[in-house]
């Protein structure tokens, strides 16, 4: 109990400081300080930050520029809360909020995707019907901005109980725009990227194209990647916005796999020796087709719709197997948005709306020949899913200050499988077909203090089902009448408490010109927590876990061209009640009791900071030092096995504008230095890990990037 109280304190010193501050401004003069709404889309509509009563974060376009591209990790840590980790050095990351996501480590975890978050590109999902996402469409040398909610967002967006976030492309041009960029690096590191766009009409036309390729750093681990990316929107009529994304993606990457703690130690940039005779891999295709429709009634009444359909062709190397799939990808959604004023101190906003996915097709394992190849053919099956939810949500603004926020969603998720043949065994009229269904109270409030600063708190309901390969169970063929679907998991259920503060001003005059922080508190009951067993190979339910947290993010710019900002993240993260039934060990009737144990794979603390100065004499020259820090964490439910913490240090100098050449075509140019102290470090780790036989140590760790460097150049025409 007394890391409750703990927290509770810091809680309530993190809002007594701001509180103070305004205070204490009041002899001020208030002329010197300015607001600026920032305006968020995370209710499915666009409302002030300060308003909303969610941990939501914003990352802008200048945080985005003169940056790999490659993966979550480059930006993302900046947020208090996200925890990214690069697996391999290119875009497959091991991406955590508030601990949602952590079990995604593993043979089984499917390499390149996340679970438990729900990712948006454009406002339309990437993410799968079963929770799962790949990342192979997102190229951050893309995005225009990026917009994150943290707090359990289920209520709204369905099987998504770490949160939301949203990349956007969608550029705000003024005129045509041109752009190249070349990129250069260590490991053999290469990216180029083209970048137009163009105001037509009422509306706007832009469009990307990017290479990347790497030799990696571990054996097994080279990757490339080709993207297009194209976008449209046009007003049909003043009153009715039509938006067209199209994106299309050739992804293949090599996984160099864990290794022991002495493979670590001796050798890092080895594979794991399984994994590189497998010749393990990921060789992913793919286009997606979106259309969104944003109609305007009138002031107070609106709806938006959005479909898109996404053909899939995945091939991989895992498991000792040669693996095709075929999959399609469709799905829909609309929303209808009703505002009444009241009087002039009261205002309501009702939202009601439903979202449909569908995907299913056909995969086809071949044995793997001696050259890591496919053979013949062993089993032909099919399987699919698909999620249903309606929802709807009630919003109260009293005199612009009080908001007070109610809802409601019910989802259902189905599974459905058959096999066809299964090594020589057929199975023509074998199926199975399992549905989790669940309804998500949401209910929250946030009171604004003045212009600049809110309190709010929420309590809510989450819901994240079991993905499709942790529904598959363990081989039983010839023991029982389980072959598809693993019947004894349940959906993942929580319950989330949560209060915080906001803060953002900007300043006319003086040393100050802009400071924002977000500081949040947080308790997080889980029951049927789902838990990886031996490195992945299957998984079972957990009773009960619980997660205390605490949240602080600040950001800052000040005269003479400084600015800074961090993020820090503690957490008590444990088991309440979980037994684990070693039957699948070899062991029939006994049992482990990992009550009180730290959850595997959440690391207790963690953080990151940045420190910037620009010379706007030097055409907006910067010179930026960042560093980033875990605290260690175990990766097994006994607590036996430990990631060390560690801290990175980077550095990056360029230019935030372009340098303009001669009218109309500029350049910008940057260098980073990541991980300045080559230091030794595991960047992730697979949990729950295999016991190697010989050593009878765990295989787990992921070795991190040691000292790399990255040279940029951009020519852009206006």
């Amino acid at each position: 109990m007394k890391i409750k109280y703990i927290l509770f304190l810091l809680f309530l010193v993190l809002l007594i400081s701001p509180v103070y501050t305004q205070t204490k401004s009041k002899s001020m003069d208030t002329s010197h300080i300015r607001t600026r709404e920032v305006i968020v889309t995370g209710m499915r509509y666009p409302e002030n930050l300060l308003e909303i009563p969610l941990s939501v974060s914003l990352i802008n376009q200048e945080k985005l520029m003169n940056i790999r591209g490659y993966g979550f990790d480059e930006v993302l840590n900046a947020i208090p809360g996200l925890l990214v980790q690069s697996r391999s050095g290119n875009h497959d990351v091991r991406f955590t909020i508030r601990g949602f996501g952590a079990r995604g480590a593993g043979d089984r975890s499917n390499a390149g995707t996340s679970r438990g978050i729900k990712i948006l590109l454009d406002n339309i999902p990437e993410t799968e019907p079963d929770g799962r996402t790949a990342f192979d469409n997102i190229d951050l040398s893309m995005a225009q901005n990026i917009e994150i909610i943290r707090s359990n967002a289920s209520a709204i967006w369905g099987n998504a109980a770490g949160g939301v976030v949203n990349v956007s492309t969608i550029p705000s041009m003024k005129d045509k725009y041109l752009g190249f960029t070349g990129m250069g690096g260590s490991f053999g590191f290469q990216k180029y990227l083209v970048q137009t766009g163009s105001n037509v009409g009422l509306g706007k036309v832009f469009s990307s194209f990017s290479v990347t390729k790497s030799d990696g750093w571990r054996e097994n681990s080279d990757a490339e990647r080709y993207m297009l990316n194209i976008g449209i929107q046009s007003y049909m009529t003043p009153q009715t916005l039509l938006g067209v994304y199209i994106v299309g993606v050739s992804n293949k990457f090599n996984i160099p796999g864990p290794l022991t703690q002495i493979q670590f130690d001796t050798m890092p940039n080895q594979a794991n020796p399984t994994y590189l005779q497998r010749k393990e891999f990921r060789y992913n295709r793919s286009g997606r087709i979106g259309i969104t429709l944003d109609h305007q009634f009138d002031d107070d009444n609106s709806v938006s719709s959005m479909c898109f359909v996404n053909p899939k062709f995945l091939q991989r190397s895992e498991r000792g197997t040669y693996r095709d799939f075929t999959r399609y990808h469709v799905g829909a959604n609309t929303s209808y948005r009703n505002k009444i004023d009241f009087s002039s101190d009261l205002k309501n906003i009702l939202l009601i709306g439903m979202d449909e996915a569908y995907q299913d097709g056909a995969i086809l394992f071949y044995g793997l020949t001696s050259n890591a190849e496919r053979d013949t053919l062993r089993t032909n099956k099919w399987e699919g899913a698909i999620t249903f939810g309606v929802f709807a949500q009630d919003e109260f603004l009293i005199n612009d200050k009080l908001t007070f926020l109610v809802g409601a969603r019910y989802d259902a998720v189905t599974y459905f499988n058959q096999i066809f043949n299964d090594a020589g065994i057929k199975y023509p009229d074998f199926k199975e077909k399992k549905t989790f269904s669940h309804i998500t109270p949401k209910a929250g409030f946030s009171y604004r203090l003045d212009e600049r600063h809110s309190v709010f708190a929420n309590l809510g309901g989450g819901v994240e089902v079991p993905a499709g390969n942790e529904t598959d169970p363990a081989n039983t063929f010839g023991q029982d009448s389980v072959y598809l679907i693993n019947p004894m998991l349940d959906p993942i259920v929580s319950t989330t408490i949560e209060v915080g503060s906001k803060n953002i001003e900007y300043f006319n005059g003086g040393f100050f010109k802009s400071l924002s922080y977000e500081a949040a508190v947080y308790m997080i009951d889980v029951t049927n927590d789902i838990i990886p067993y031996s490195g992945g190979k299957f998984y079972f339910t957990a009773g009960k876990t619980q997660r205390i947290g605490v949240e602080l993010g600040f950001k800052g710019e000040f005269d003479y061209g400084l600015s800074c900002g961090f993020a820090f993240t503690y957490s008590n993260n444990k088991y309440v009640d979980y037994k684990v039934d070693s039957v699948h060990y070899n062991k029939p009737g006994t049992f482990a009791d990992y009550k009180d144990n730290k959850i595997a794979g959440m690391p207790g603390m963690y953080y990151s900071g940045n420190l910037r100065y620009t010379s706007e004499a030097m055409k907006n020259l910067y010179l930026e030092v960042s560093a980033q820090g875990i605290g260690n964490y175990f990766v097994d439910d006994a607590n036996k096995y430990d990631v060390p913490s560690y801290t990175v240090i980077n550095a990056t100098i360029g230019f935030g504008k372009a340098v303009e050449l001669v009218s109309g075509i500029g350049l910008r140019a940057f260098m980073s230095v990541n991980n300045i102290a080559d230091t030794k470090y595991a960047a992730s780790a697979f949990i729950n890990p295999d016991i190697e036989k010989s050593s009878k140590l765990p295989i787990y760790l992921e070795p991190g990037l040691p000292r790399n460097f990255v040279l940029g150049l951009t020519i852009e025409w206006k």
